[in-house]
């Protein structure tokens, strides 16, 4: 075998030289004699065979110097594959033009960039909840805690949760490695924060904290998908992280639209569909995600929706992935948020009827601590030796942050009724959501007023989506560009207001209707500008492309 693969090295040497030789002008040297171990040419014919090697060598070397390590064709294709609107082109363009202004501040219609592609509240001027923040650097700095001044300038029952949450960590230490799960003291407190909120028990033991959820969304993709022969069942439209993390781990995502004219309602008969479809297909769909309240579209499910959708996870046998991170964020009366778990408890299903994940995170909400990078999933209805594997998959990445374990227990357990923080906390709490609402209604009506939008009602979460009726004029404009026509409005809005929103396409959306979600985030002194912003904006373009 060896002399075969010697010779076969040989012939390639031989071959790549005779064909240098014949591109240069020296004439060829005479062919070696054949290789006979007895010759006295054996000494002769093992140099030329060590140069030929050498030659070789060389120019593989030189060839690998030449090619880059890494390219486009040589990365993961699934990296490739996955895509995030939310932070994409428009966005990188944002950031471009926001350095032009700070480099010349007359060079561009507008003074400020104003972002409202993403969910970042404190980004945009909101203010940390002051109890969060007290019991935040008290756990961080614990020195503080032996201070006479700190009574002074700390509220007593921020003093005393920092010493109850320090108590639960091993040394105290926040800057240590926690369990993998979380810091089970932590958990508990969640379990006993979702008991109160649901009315059925909790466990801390079902608790897994997270980086914010997202995380945790990619540690169940791992989890149920095998091949692109598994599915997620996924609305339409759909916030990009679950599109991104199918592609990145490997799967189908199987699409449900949306019923953007019952304000994005979620139809069971639609959920059927999809899935019969995908099975024709010979895809195993896995789980269902329901993002409740909805983003990028707002609404907030009504409880009998939701029984039809646990009954529809039950008899399919398929995992229930509820995000629920906006369940703070409600802005109309008639609506009000019920977990799936609750809901599944309420119908009588057991751990033993419905694997079920419930996501949540300290990013949206009133407290809108995005950077902390803090939340949690908890699920029930799995088997031991299948909670054995998450944990494992969650040990790989050793622990969440402290700091976001320690605010994902305090979002669960806020002050309550009698506590010396508990006024102020509700004056924040609801001063913020009241704010909220009154954004959304503000945004909402704008849009609705304006000629070719239609907007539904902003009945949660942090974003309204719009219908753009473009004009076919401007819809050729955009093909002409190589780009989506609501990419192109989108993009066309940036370069002449400042105002960043991100195009329906980065979400889906039904063929031949076009979008954008704007968040409802600006603080309220800045709304009025963005709307006459946008007005001015409009009616422009909608003029230019006039059919």
């Amino acid at each position: 075998m060896r002399r075969f693969a010697a010779d076969r090295a040989r012939r390639a040497v031989g071959a790549s030289l005779r064909s240098a030789a014949s591109r240069s002008a020296a004439p060829s040297p005479p062919a070696p004699a054949p290789y006979h171990p007895s010759s006295t040419a054996a000494a002769p014919a093992a140099a030329m065979a060590m140069a030929m090697a050498t030659a070789m060598a060389r120019a593989m070397s030189t060839a690998a110097a030449g090619a880059p390590a890494v390219s486009l064709d040589t990365i993961n294709p699934k990296v490739l594959k996955c895509e995030y609107a939310v932070r994409g082109e428009i966005v990188t363009h944002a950031q471009n033009l926001q350095q032009e202004l700070l480099e010349n501040p007359e060079s561009l219609p507008f003074d400020e960039i104003l972002y409202c592609n993403i969910g970042n509240p404190q980004s945009l001027g909101q203010q940390p909840v002051t109890f969060f923040r007290e019991v935040l650097s008290l756990c961080d700095h614990p020195a503080l805690l032996d201070k006479s001044e700190t009574h002074a300038l700390y509220s007593s029952d921020a003093i005393e949760r920092a010493w109850q949450i320090l108590d639960k960590i091993p040394g105290r230490a926040t800057g240590a490695y926690s369990h993998s799960q979380g810091i089970k003291g932590l958990r508990d407190e969640i379990a006993t924060g979702i008991a109160a909120r649901d009315g059925f028990h909790a466990s801390g033991d079902n608790i897994f904290l997270t980086d914010g959820a997202s995380p945790a969304v990619h540690m169940m993709m791992q989890l149920l998908l095998r091949s692109e022969k598994d599915g997620i069942l996924c609305p339409i439209p759909q916030y990009p992280l679950y599109s991104a993390s199918i592609a990145l781990h490997g799967g189908s995502l199987v699409p449900y639209f949306l019923d953007e004219e019952t304000g994005w309602g979620l139809e069971v008969d639609e959920l059927k569909k999809q899935l019969e479809e995908a099975r024709s297909k010979g895809i195993t769909v896995r789980a269902l995600v329901v993002i409740n309240p909805g983003n990028p579209t707002g609404q907030v499910l009504a409880e009998e929706n939701q029984k039809k959708i646990v009954e529809f996870c039950k008899n399919e046998g398929l995992v229930l992935l509820a995000d629920e991170v906006y369940q703070e964020n409600i802005y109309v009366e008639d609506k009000q948020f019920h977990s799936f778990k609750k809901i599944a408890r309420s119908l009588g299903y057991t751990d033993d009827d419905l694997p079920l994940v419930s996501f949540q995170s300290v990013s949206k909400g009133y407290y809108g601590e995005c950077g902390k990078r803090g939340g949690y999933m908890e699920i029930t209805g799995f088997s031991p030796d299948v909670r054995e594997q998450i944990y494992k998959v969650a040990s790989v990445n050793l622990c969440s942050n402290v700091s976001g374990q320690i605010l994902a227990s305090l979002v669960m357990n806020p002050p309550k009724a009698g506590d010396e923080s508990f006024e102020s906390f509700m004056e924040e709490r609801d001063g913020i959501l009241s704010s909220l609402a009154r954004r959304a209604k503000a945004l909402e009506d704008a849009f609705n007023s304006l000629e070719g939008i239609t907007c539904n009602k902003a009945e949660g979460a942090m974003y309204l989506f719009p219908c753009i009726h473009l004009p076919q004029k401007a819809i050729g404009a955009a093909q002409a560009a190589g780009t989506a026509p609501d990419a192109y409005y989108a993009k066309r809005l940036l370069e002449a207001t400042g105002i960043v929103v991100v195009p329906g396409s980065g979400f889906g959306q039904v063929p031949g209707t076009w979008h954008f979600r704007c968040t409802i985030l600006p603080q309220e002194d800045k709304i009025p500008a963005i709307i006459s912003r946008f007005k001015e904006f409009h009616e422009k373009f909608m003029d230019e492309y006039s059919d």
